[in-house]
């Protein structure tokens, strides 16, 4: 596989409901964006078997209908075996992905983020800034469908994030990244989290980096069947940021200096 601009890896997790219409949808829409070829690598995390029976058929439909249309971009399975989480999933898909791809990327397989955002993004990867992150944030021209109580969980999170790690971020736990894969790509082996802290975990290497990022605020919808439980994964979140921190403090004597990407 040749000339892919970009690998986005879908983490699916019992997914057999909501993955099939996002990579529809996605599949419905990319003779539109031909220019930037994307491979999607589905990662099943050690799914239930009635899921992964689900995960195997649509991730096979969308790749048939691809090849049908002579279509630059690619669909593919990676099947895990055993759930180790999404961060862990995001890595195995970022380890398998094409070499040269100029992008490595995730996005959640729960269809918060339409398949028209995601291609929007696609769009607007150059060569200015490292991460191009999706941020929740409510301005003219975009809508934000989530519950207060979501909400308000998500700013604590947010200024907790932003003592620990001055990123500048109004939203880190947004679930849609893009990060230039020639700056992370030689360090996967520093990002340890595997379960829901790959986003700050990320961010924070690519700023030690000296990398440049930019929020790009989107469309979101706030899925049913979410996986999130607030009370105890804010918890959770919040001994992950200091754990993170301490990782963080410990590996920066061995990374490059911070260096821009061209």
């Amino acid at each position: 596989m040749t000339g892919i601009f970009s690998s986005v890896v879908i983490p699916a997790f019992n997914e057999g409901v909501r993955l099939p219409p996002l990579l529809a949808d996605l599949v419905a829409q990319a003779s539109l964006h031909n220019a930037r070829p994307v491979e999607f690598l589905v990662v099943d995390d050690g799914s239930a078997p009635d899921h992964l029976v689900r995960h195997r058929a649509c991730t096979e439909a969308a790749a048939l209908q691809l090849a049908s249309i002579g279509s630059p971009h690619r669909v593919r399975l990676i099947e895990c075996g055993v759930n180790q989480g999404k961060a862990s999933a995001v890595r195995r898909g970022w380890q398998e992905a094409v070499p040269e791809s100029a992008w490595l990327a995730f996005v959640d397989a729960d269809g918060a983020i339409s398949a028209s955002e995601i291609w929007r993004l696609v769009g607007l990867l150059d060569d200015r800034w490292d991460v191009l992150a999706g941020s929740r944030v409510l301005m003219a021209g975009h809508t934000i469908d989530r519950s207060l109580a979501r909400h308000l969980q998500g700013r604590v999170f947010a200024t907790l994030t932003e003592w620990a790690f001055r990123l500048g971020f109004y939203d880190t736990q947004c679930g849609v990244k893009f990060v230039r894969g020639s700056l992370v790509r030689p360090h996967l082996d520093v990002l340890q989290e595997r379960r829901w802290m790959l986003d700050i975990e990320l961010l924070a290497l690519v700023g030690l980096l000296g990398g440049r990022m930019r929020e790009e605020p989107i469309d979101w919808r706030e899925p049913g069947g979410s996986k999130v439980r607030p009370i105890v994964d804010a918890v959770k979140m919040f001994f992950g940021i200091l754990r993170i921190r301490r990782h963080l403090a410990r590996v920066a004597p061995t990374l490059p200096a911070r260096v821009s990407s061209p």
